[in-house]
């Protein structure tokens, strides 16, 4: 626990397309519990919100209301550019792009500190501070789920980019005429990869399914984005020339298939392959980031609550 911190839990929320993860977490980074909702998308980007954050406030309470303390910091994380005011490039909840997390997050939960940030970035810094990219001066997180989305470590911190939009490597153009998607997030991300496999299929199939399936159709699908992924990795890899690679996300349940492919375009392309390894987090690094960002707040650490020792987010005002 830092020197001086105040005594309590704190909440974080990872928003994703098709699951809210809520966690209280100590002030060590030590998850106490946590609980996995449907986004329900459907019933748009307020209700989403104020339904994770009661949910995730009723978790906490059970324990604080057991052992004492105080609910000290708020971290929450989406997809997109999250701003201020809004949330830019998170097409998948209705009306995510006029939510202003901060005031929504305020009238729930008021007085208590809180901090945002895009769910990739704070996964990266999990990873960067308790996990697989401790000690990385110069590395690459990999998020490959629901969608698609990256995250650049340089000397410790965590980038932003001129937008906030650093990383959002879903827009990316796939080879002409692998699959026909215009972007690399409709190929390899789970959402579109499903889409995909399901009219090759015939009938409906989630991303899990066509990692499992045999029939030779399916597997052409699946080979097709992951092969892509690698040539895009290969690129990225390339122009950053990362220490080490980490990939996490919920399609990591197939990683026996993912990764093995991944290392050989990094060997094939790159002049100087970097590490590849699963995330610690795996499947929940985002919970884990929120976690991280909402403990910065709480403990008022330097440049504006998202500064650790131990790993470094930078978050700037778009141009």
């Amino acid at each position: 626990m830092t020197a001086g911190a105040p005594d309590g839990l704190v909440l974080a929320i990872d928003v994703g397309g098709t699951k809210v993860a809520a966690g209280c977490f100590a002030l060590d980074g030590r998850l106490v519990a946590q609980r996995r909702l449907r986004t329900q998308a459907e019933r748009g980007a307020a209700e989403v919100v104020e339904h994770a954050l009661a949910a995730g406030y009723a978790l906490c309470r059970q324990f604080l209301d057991r052992d004492g303390g105080q609910l000290v910091g708020v971290g929450v994380v989406s997809p997109g550019v999250v701003l201020g005011d809004r949330i830019m490039l998170a097409p998948n909840i209705p009306g995510w792009e006029h939510l202003s997390l901060a005031q929504a997050v305020g009238a729930a939960l008021p007085g208590i500190p809180a901090a945002f940030a895009n769910d990739a970035r704070a996964a990266a810094l999990a990873e960067l501070r308790w996990g697989r990219l401790r000690g990385v001066h110069s590395g690459l997180y990999l998020n490959v789920g629901t969608g698609l989305s990256a995250a650049v470590v340089i000397d410790g911190r965590v980038m932003a980019g001129a937008h906030q939009a650093a990383g959002e490597i879903g827009y990316a153009r796939p080879v002409p005429g692998v699959g026909g998607p215009p972007h690399l997030e409709a190929l390899i991300g789970g959402r579109g990869l499903g889409r995909r496999a399901s009219l090759a299929a015939g009938h409906q199939l989630t991303a899990a399914d066509a990692f499992a399936a045999d029939e030779p159709v399916i597997r052409q699908v699946v080979d097709e984005a992951i092969e892509e992924l690698g040539r895009h990795l290969a690129n990225f890899a390339t122009l950053l020339d990362p220490q080490r690679v980490v990939v996490g996300g919920g399609l990591m349940n197939a990683a026996d298939l993912i990764l093995p492919r991944l290392r050989i375009w990094l060997d094939d392309v790159v002049p100087f392959p970097p590490e590849l390894m699963a995330g610690a987090f795996v499947t929940d690094a985002a919970l884990h980031g929120a976690a991280a960002i909402g403990i910065d707040a709480a403990t008022d650490a330097t440049s504006g609550g998202l500064c650790q020792p131990s790993g470094r987010l930078v978050e700037s005002e778009p141009r």
